[in-house]
């Protein structure tokens, strides 16, 4: 029978920043199996979802001597609250300690210098909110494969984890996967308006539009098809799907905005690491 790694961890896990991507990982810990008692979290302001969590056996705020020998520490602070919240985080760091960072921009380099620790680099999305995320990692030279195990186990609660090795590759995933779910909103948003523009009533287009992209989206989740031959089956030639596409695929059409739009989340990525 296959282990659950969540239950061999044997340190603390310490969350810093327990807000809506924290406070779902961490969520996603405990309904994994986690033992609660071997979670820690740093967080000034807490939702009533984690004070819940806290109740059922989480650390609060705990010093440093409190917390015990912390195996893995999950950064999940805004980015532009980080040299702060890092300055203070340091003394839970010790030799042993991997540091796992979700916080968008931030490189190893810059983790390592504030926090100390094996830094791994990670960018997961909105999606973590209800399990179906997508997580990219990146481990710094001196994470061992236990520690890289650790991060995987605890990353891989809320989703998907793929790793890569070039963390020059961050800034383009964050630009796609990270940004990405925004982007679907807005399509779902967009399609919305233009069904009123078409005639149909308001609440009509925007429950329409909403559960075509999500319906849409578990079908591309759960099939092996190639989302181009996704396309396709629903594209009878001539048809109304044929038309929508023509104005879609043109010239300029939604392949050169795309492209020019994860150029410029790729570049504010890049400008934010500075």
């Amino acid at each position: 029978m296959a282990t659950n790694p969540l239950q061999d961890i044997t340190g603390t896990i310490l969350l810093a920043g327990a807000g809506k991507m924290g406070g779902a990982m961490l969520s996603g810990w405990l309904a994994g199996g986690l033992d609660p008692r071997r979670v820690a979290v740093v967080e000034p302001h807490l939702s009533p979802e984690i004070s819940a969590l806290v109740a059922k056996g989480v650390a609060l705020n705990p010093d440093v001597t409190a917390a015990g020998t912390v195996e893995t520490m999950i950064v999940a602070v805004k980015p532009q609250m980080f040299r702060e919240a890092g300055a203070k985080l340091r003394s839970f760091v010790s030799e042993t300690t991997s540091v796992v960072s979700i916080m968008a921009g931030t490189t190893i380099a810059s983790l390592q210098e504030v926090c100390g620790g094996a830094v791994v680099r990670a960018m997961p999305n909105t999606p973590a909110a209800i399990g179906r995320g997508i997580t990219v990692a990146v481990a710094a030279k001196n994470v061992s494969a236990s520690q890289r195990a650790v991060a995987d186990a605890l990353l891989r609660a809320t989703g998907s984890v793929e790793w890569v090795e070039d963390e020059g590759l961050m800034d383009a995933v964050t630009a796609v996967s990270g940004s990405g779910p925004a982007y679907v909103f807005l399509l779902a948003e967009e399609l919305a308006r233009a069904g009123v523009e078409a005639g149909l009533p308001e609440p009509l287009a925007i429950k329409l539009a909403r559960e075509t992209v999500a319906g849409s989206g578990e079908l591309l989740h759960q099939s092996d098809l190639p989302s181009a031959t996704l396309r396709q089956n629903v594209t009878s030639p001539g048809g109304t799907t044929a038309a929508a596409l023509g104005v879609l695929m043109g010239e300029p059409g939604l392949r050169d905005l795309m492209i020019r739009a994860i150029v410029a989340a790729t570049k504010r990525s890049k400008e934010l690491a500075k």
